[in-house]
């Protein structure tokens, strides 16, 4: 054989080789669903954890953490959107397939939960704690929370109405990932009242608009949540747990109610110091039934807590769940909760609220820990990328371009 020969050779193999990494690449890029960005939920929810604690919350290890994983969660929510837009493009009949499935099509609203995470952050530790930017800066942050605030409006309540007109639901298929589009409000509003206090600096008037829309949007989402979560307890009264990784959809009510929460808190706060003193003790008088409100939504998180454990409980015994990418829609729930002790310690100045909460943090972070290894893991083998819509996608020739 000459030297030409094995010139040949060799190319055609690097061909052959870059063929198939092309349509491993082309495979990742087109099971990539909206479920991704739980990851930047949850990646968040530890970045804010380590800005709120309570012990060395100042000192520099502290702070590296925090934006250290903010930084960490920036980079993963713009690849996810780059990937995700690109998956749109290139396959653009799976938008349609993806929007019409039952489940796969609620998971639109951890985009808009992911980004609120990097605003709560912008605002609360890059600005107010290092003073990063200034006006133009906490300005732009802002137009951003707004332009989230739509997104959320539009996945609340455009994805309610294509889960009545264009789905099929039942009682039975019922899981608690029906909150997600809904969840976005309130999580929407939490960042509105971390936002405020940095505004007021430059616009209380600005501020005021922040934290009445916040008031607005908790309210709603909160109403509606509460809603879903009373059909929730009729399905598992009638039909019991869900089965398989579904069962772990029982750790999201803990969001909703600890995020609502917080939210009431921080906008509780935001009220106080805004309104004008000639109205008398507004603020006040709206900061008490914020207060109130939530120790009660407190208790209604942890009930939650006490009903996760007990399924996930019951379902480990029957059989074993293996690892999938909705594993990380426990890291949010968990983190808010977490995040909300530590504020009710702020409040009431309490040691309970301060210990529960550190404990709680810890927790959860060894749970991002186990979650984010897993998933490192997964996916050089291509395993971790699902996307149940496509199923139902019958191609001819080029996949997702019917």
């Amino acid at each position: 054989m000459n030297i030409g020969d094995v010139s040949a050779t060799t190319l055609r193999r690097k061909s052959l080789k870059d063929i198939v990494r092309a349509k491993a690449l082309l495979t990742i890029l087109r099971h990539f669903t909206p479920a991704w960005f739980a990851v930047t939920m949850g990646t968040g929810s530890i970045a804010i954890l380590f800005h709120n604690s309570p012990y060395a919350g100042d000192s520099p290890v502290m702070r590296g953490f925090a934006l250290g994983f903010f930084f960490f969660n920036l980079v993963l929510f713009l690849l996810f959107s780059v990937i995700t837009a690109a998956r749109y493009i290139f396959f653009p009949g799976i938008w349609f397939h993806m929007i019409r499935h039952p489940v796969q099509s609620l998971y639109i609203g951890t985009f808009p939960m992911g980004a609120t995470t990097l605003i709560n952050i912008a605002s609360s530790d890059i600005f107010q704690t290092y003073g990063f930017g200034g006006k133009r800066f906490i300005y732009t942050v802002w137009a951003c929370w707004w332009i989230n605030v739509a997104i959320s409006m539009t996945c609340c309540f455009g994805m309610m109405h294509v889960m009545i007109t264009l789905q099929q639901h039942s009682l039975k298929s019922m899981t608690t990932v029906w909150l997600l589009p809904v969840v976005t409000l309130i999580v929407g509003s939490s960042s509105g009242g971390v936002l405020a206090p940095a505004l007021q600096i430059f616009s209380p008037s600005y501020a005021l608009l922040t934290a009445t829309v916040s008031a607005c949007m908790v309210t709603i989402g909160l109403s509606l949540s509460l809603m879903l979560l009373t059909i929730y307890i009729l399905r598992l009264v009638v039909h019991g747990y869900p089965t398989g990784a579904s069962i772990l959809s029982v750790f999201l009510p803990i969001g909703p109610c600890g995020q609502a929460a917080y939210s009431l808190l921080k906008l509780g706060s935001s009220f106080r110091s805004l309104l004008p003193l000639n109205y008398g003790d507004a603020g006040g008088l709206l900061r008490q039934p914020g207060t109130v409100g939530s120790m009660v939504l407190w208790s209604l998180a942890s009930m939650w807590i006490l009903f996760a454990m007990l399924a996930l409980g019951y379902t480990l015994r029957r059989e074993r769940i293996g690892f999938r990418l909705s594993f990380w829609g426990t890291v949010f729930p968990n983190g808010v909760y977490a995040n909300l002790n530590l504020a009710l310690a702020t409040t009431f100045s309490s040691t309970f609220f301060r210990v529960w909460g550190s404990i709680y943090s810890a927790g959860t972070l060894i749970l991002w820990v186990c979650i984010a290894l897993s998933t490192i893991r997964m996916v050089p083998s291509g395993r971790i990328f699902d996307a149940p819509c496509l199923e139902e996608l019958c191609t001819d020739g080029e996949p997702g371009r019917e």
